[in-house]
């Protein structure tokens, strides 16, 4: 049995399927297209959806069962900062040491075992991200009432989506989990993350996303890189086509070596990301040259499909002369004919010219506008149209022509017309026994 035909995309569905494949780096299409009809079409949706199962994470959208969350760290080659915490010194210290180190053995062990418990009873909701970006909102505003305005631009928006935007600008991404409990939480913020050239550095050379570990979308990325204590930063950047930690930073750490340890990271890796913008430089000179060779070659189909209407118009109107030409001349052939069985009929009803010696009859020559000159004779009791119809029916005679006499000098009325419906005869005309008569072509006219 043949499995259904799957409905054609929208156009707007297909640029969502391909930015949904860039995001994600996925190579099979109908994953990327069951996962976004899975989410129906959301782009966000499914993004966020798919980079929480890369990661390990329960969905946002869809949550699976709670797995661990795992954040692409195999590189053997992440670069690890640890700054211990400073041992006790003299009598003093060491005597503070021993004297707190019950007390800070029990609470911690105490507290850990209130979580555990804590477990069975009520989950832990950290682990369940509802409103990612309300959570990193909700700390910003926290840390600013805390700590003042004075500190890194905060990337407003989730984890996932300062991923896809370090990847999409080709930028060095830099997470810092905020744990608030620890005791060197404080004194970072203030002493390092907040001074003027940590803010500048970071300002100028990276993007800066934060969230606490006590809200779900911090402790979800916390999950993911699997910090050992805090203050805890990690770099993260396009590293072979995936978003990849190339460095770690933990414990309380001073500005200035803040800013050269990071700078060691990013200089390590500086090659990497030179790979990856020179790559996509290419691609977008590819691209480029693609889209003017298709706009040549679109240009040059517009010109040939322009050539080709103007030589239809001049065959067709080459065309249409010739068919005026010959309905030309199949009228001229018509009106030809019609004019020759005119002048058959009219010289068939012509009526018999009388004899030379009838008293009545009348002798006129006739002089063509050809120079030529032909000679009949009529009754007086004719009508002026049989001069008329004589004349027409002679081949020499043209189409449309005019009677006139030349002493006095007028013209014979042999048509009939509204003023005079019955033409005069040869006598009421005037005429003689013997006339000369001039016939003036008015084809013409």
């Amino acid at each position: 049995m043949a499995a259904p035909e799957e409905q054609e995309l929208s156009q707007a569905q297909t640029e969502k399927l391909l930015q949904f494949q860039d995001l994600t780096g996925l190579e099979s299409m109908d994953q990327c297209r069951r996962t976004l009809e899975q989410h129906n079409w959301n782009i966000e949706a499914a993004v966020q959806d798919r980079l929480n199962e890369q990661e390990g994470v329960p969905s946002v959208f869809n949550p699976p069962p709670s797995r661990p969350l795992q954040v692409n760290t195999a590189d053997h080659r992440v670069y690890s900062y640890i700054v211990s915490r400073p041992q006790p010194r003299g009598l003093i210290g060491w005597s503070y040491y021993l004297i707190m180190l019950p007390f800070r053995f029990t609470y911690y062990t105490l507290l850990d075992i209130f979580r555990f418990a804590l477990r069975f009873i009520r989950p832990d909701p950290r682990g369940r991200v509802t409103d990612p970006v309300g959570d990193v909102v909700s700390f910003i505003h926290s840390f600013e009432e805390k700590y003042g305005r004075s500190h890194p631009v905060f990337y407003q928006g989730t984890y996932s989506q300062a991923l896809n935007d370090a990847k999409r600008e080709l930028r060095y991404l830099l997470v810092y989990l905020h744990g608030e409990d620890h005791q060197d939480t404080d004194e970072f913020c203030r002493s390092t993350l907040c001074t003027e050239e940590v803010l500048t550095f970071l300002n100028t050379r990276m993007l800066f996303w934060a969230c606490s570990t006590s809200k779900p979308e911090g402790y979800r990325v916390s999950q993911a890189l699997r910090e050992n204590t805090y203050p805890f930063l990690a770099m993260i950047m396009l590293k072979d086509r995936k978003m990849t930690v190339v460095g770690r930073l933990e414990g309380l750490i001073q500005p200035e070596d803040l800013i050269n340890q990071l700078t060691f990271v990013m200089d390590a890796n500086q090659t990497h990301l030179m790979s990856e913008r020179l790559e996509r430089e290419e691609r977008s000179q590819t691209q480029v040259l693609r889209q003017q060779q298709d706009e040549a070659y679109q240009a040059s189909l517009r010109a040939d499909q322009e050539k080709d209407r103007k030589k239809r118009e001049v065959e067709e109107q080459r065309m249409q002369e010739e068919e005026q030409v010959r309905q030309s001349v199949l009228a001229e052939e018509r009106r030809r004919r019609t004019l020759e069985e005119e002048k058959e009929r009219k010289s068939e009803c012509l009526p018999p010219e009388p004899p030379a010696d009838d008293p009545d009859s009348v002798k006129i020559v006739f002089k063509l506008p050809n120079d030529t000159r032909v000679e009949r004779r009529f009754l007086f009791g004719q009508s002026l149209t049989v001069i008329y119809d004589f004349l027409f029916s002679l081949k020499e005679t043209p189409e449309k022509f005019e009677i006139v006499t030349n002493f006095p000098r007028r013209v014979l009325p042999c048509l009939p017309t509204e003023e005079q419906p019955n033409p005069p005869t040869l006598k009421e005309a005037g005429l003689s026994r013997s006339e000369v008569v001039f016939v003036q072509d008015l084809t013409d006219d």
